[in-house]
């Protein structure tokens, strides 16, 4: 670089101290007395110094157990306080926060763990027997692994299983020294995603991204130091942490309520005790509220806004939260890869319902043609007519590392030019709204959950009475989507009952992916390859479904 000014303190300074935890720090010394994290439940509160303290114990005991820059802390945890000292102190030590569902089978367990190698792994009591057997059947075995139980269950694990309590129970509660390097670029956080084999995928987040993740909602709630937040959806996912979550209420010197499990009433409740600003959820979420709502109102009038993601907000829906709920409803639409991308805001509702927005300040987001055998490349753009379908492609460099950790197959196939190609199907308009029509990788949505037919398909699939199957999503009012199975029989004994135990007892599927509906037939759509053609069936599925054509788990 041939610059006119001397970059020298500049650049040493932004590739060090621009992190995350510099930003959490910064808050623990101004705000030290201030409410960082509130858990309704129990009546437990933190302050953002008594947050860090916390923090530093677990800090402390890991870095004392050997864990070091680079190494990964595995956690499987509800919501909760011991969730936020395994974010923040992994960033304290240089290791890595990887959050993963709490939902998957022991099977799915078992292959991250496998692929991600944690140092340490901390799991909620709740899911005891899912990582008692994903540790009996994983090759790589952490050095330590720890329990929460924020329940009182009497719940047996294995000896060697650290209450999470008892581990950090004689720690040092000061700030670890830094003995590492700290960098723009390292990896702090990696979350999971799972690929249309089902195979999960490590999504790397380094320290820009954490940041700029954070600006983006400080900048479009706005979010500041006032507000309260909730996440009404789980924080292992990226709208989960980072929106209304701990990454950009921490960052921002708010305050945090900590919500383990949704409960539309609890939720009412705690808007009206703990005076919250801002809640995020999906759709569905927020048709059960406007329901309490309508049945025992609350006093809502300190909701400045909610935020829903995870599938299209419609017109009437949108117009009954606004009138029920609170005026300035949200809509965002994005990737674990890249958090949302594109946004609606209230200004924008309820005329834009049903579109996902148009691109957030720093993004970028275009419709670009589909082809069988190629990339199109991020310039061959499809028509602004709001007809003409296409992929939808994404350009954040703020909030992506554009890569998946250990996957070279995927991550050529999902990222090109600086651009992340979603797979997903839309259109868009002459103001660069977008429309999405579709999932080119056939995913299901339930509940928020993203769940891929091929490994429920491979584990029907393994039952000696079944020749073949395909998976696809119905439509389902509570869950935006159910599973619905069509099973080819081996054996013409094959009865439901059968598969819905079967599916029940396998260790690699959880039991939201389950299918709730089923049918039995003669033959499958394939193309002339012989790849299934789950289009079709979906099809198919929603004209069952309405004559009452598939049997009900």
């Amino acid at each position: 670089m041939n610059l006119t000014y001397d970059s020298e303190m500049f650049i040493k300074t932004f590739e060090s101290e621009f992190t995350w935890l510099n930003g959490f720090m910064r808050n623990v010394r101004r705000f030290a007395d201030k409410t960082a994290a509130i858990d309704p439940l129990s009546g437990k509160t933190w302050s953002y110094d008594e947050l860090n303290c916390d923090a530093n114990k677990l800090a402390n005991s890991m870095k004392k157990d050997g864990v070091k820059k680079g190494d990964t802390v595995f956690l499987q945890l509800y919501n909760s306080h011991q969730f936020l000292f395994g974010y923040i102190a992994p960033q304290k030590i240089g290791a890595i926060a990887n959050p993963a569902n709490f939902n998957l089978s022991p099977g799915e367990t078992a292959e991250i763990i496998n692929h991600n190698k944690p140092k340490v792994y901390i799991y909620d009591i709740d899911i005891a027997q899912t990582a008692e057997k994903a540790l009996s059947i994983s090759a790589h075995k952490p050095d330590i692994v720890l329990y929460t139980n924020n329940s009182g269950k009497e719940v047996s694990v294995p000896r060697n299983h650290i209450l999470y309590e008892d581990y950090v129970k004689d720690a040092n509660e000061e700030n670890p020294a830094e003995d590492y390097s700290p960098h723009i670029y390292d990896e702090v956080v990696r979350l999971q995603t799972s690929g249309t084999t089902g195979t999960p995928k490590g999504v790397p987040l380094n320290n820009i991204n954490e940041v700029l993740s954070a600006h983006d909602v400080i900048m479009h709630f706005p979010l500041s130091p006032n507000d309260v937040t909730m996440n009404m959806t789980p924080w292992f996912h990226r709208g989960g942490l980072h929106s209304g979550g701990p990454t950009p209420t921490l960052y921002a010197g708010a305050t945090l309520i900590i919500l383990r499990t949704f409960n539309p009433k609890n939720c009412m409740d705690f808007v009206e005790k703990h005076g919250i600003t801002f809640m995020t959820g999906v759709p569905s979420i927020l048709e059960m509220l406007a329901s309490r709502q309508e049945k025992k109102p609350r006093d809502l009038s300190t909701l400045k806004g909610i935020v829903t993601m995870g599938s299209p907000l419609e017109k009437a829906a949108c117009i009954r939260f606004q009138k029920l709920l609170t005026k300035n409803i949200f809509n965002g639409y994005g990737t674990t890869e890249s958090f949302w991308n594109t946004f609606l805001r209230p200004f924008d509702l309820p005329d834009m319902s049903g579109t996902a927005g148009r691109s957030c300040t720093d993004d970028e987001v275009r419709i670009v043609n589909v082809y069988e055998d190629k990339k199109a490349e991020p310039d061959d753009v499809v028509a602004t007519d709001n007809i003409t379908e296409g992929e939808i492609i994404i350009k954040c460099p703020a909030k992506s590392t554009y890569c998946y950790i250990n996957n070279e197959t995927a991550t050529r196939e999902k990222f090109y030019k600086g651009w992340m190609y979603t797979g997903d199907i839309g259109t868009w308009d002459e103001k660069q709204f977008i429309t999405v029509a579709g999932r080119k990788d056939d995913m299901i949505i339930s509940k928020g959950e993203n769940i891929y037919p091929a490994r429920i398909e491979e584990v029907l699939n393994c039952h000696p009475k079944v020749k073949e199957s395909i998976v696809t999503g119905v439509p389902d009012s509570t869950r935006g989507e159910c599973v619905a199975a069509y099973v080819i029989p081996e054996d013409n004994s094959l009865t439901v009952t059968e598969l819905i135990a079967y599916c029940d007892n396998s260790p690699n599927i959880s039991k939201y992916q389950a299918p709730r509906y089923y049918r039995f037939v003669n033959e499958l759509p394939h193309t002339a390859t012989g790849k299934k053609q789950h289009y079709k069936i979906k099809q198919m599925a929603a004209k069952d479904l309405k004559n009452g054509l598939l049997l009900k788990k």
